[in-house]
C-alpha cells in the first residue's frame, strides 16, 4: 500500500538518491548523456540540495516504509519536483501522488496547476489531464535540453 506524508529533514538523502538515480536510469531515454549528468551532477553540493528541499516541502510517498516517490504543491500552483523511484514506475507512486496534489490544490483552492515537465514525463502529465503552454529550451549547468511548461485548470 502507498502512502503518503508530509518531508522531513531526513528523508534529503533518500530523496537525492530518489532523484539522482531517475533522472539517470529514466531520463536518459529522452536526453543525452551529457544533459542528465547535468541535470543529476555527481558532485551536487548536498547542502544546496536540502535547502531546496526544505523550500519546497514535497509530499513523500512510501510503500512498506521505503521512499517511492515525491512530489511538491506550490501556492502559485507550480508542481516543482515530481519524481518517481525508477524501480517503482508502473506500480501506482505517480497516480497516487498526482490524486494527493489534486486534493491538495483543491483543499487550498489553488485553481490552476503547472509544472515545468521533462519529455519523459510529458506524456504521464497528459494522462492526467495537463495540456502543454509551450516548448522550452533550458541551460543547466552548460547543457542546453528541451522541456515543457504543462498546466491544468481544476
Amino acid at each position: 500500500m502507498i502512502t503518503i506524508r508530509p518531508y522531513v529533514c531526513t528523508d534529503a538523502q533518500s530523496l537525492w538518491q530518489l532523484f539522482f538515480n531517475t533522472v539517470r536510469e529514466i531520463n536518459s531515454r529522452d536526453y543525452s548523456q551529457k544533459q542528465v549528468e547535468a541535470w543529476a551532477p555527481d558532485n551536487f553540493d548536498f547542502d544546496i540540495w536540502q535547502q531546496r528541499m526544505a523550500g519546497i516541502q514535497p509530499f513523500v510517498a512510501e510503500i512498506d516504509g521505503v521512499i517511492v516517490g515525491y512530489t511538491d504543491l506550490q501556492a502559485s500552483g507550480l508542481i516543482d519536483h515530481f519524481f518517481c523511484h525508477h524501480q517503482y514506475q508502473g506500480k501506482g507512486v505517480g497516480r497516487a501522488l498526482m490524486r494527493y496534489v489534486f486534493n491538495a490544490a483543491t483543499e487550498r483552492a489553488i485553481p490552476r496547476l503547472y509544472s515545468e515537465v521533462s519529455i519523459t514525463a510529458k506524456p504521464f502529465y497528459e494522462h492526467y489531464g495537463f495540456s502543454v503552454v509551450r516548448e522550452q529550451t533550458i541551460t543547466v549547468r552548460g547543457q542546453s535540453m528541451n522541456n515543457f511548461i504543462l498546466e491544468k485548470w481544476l
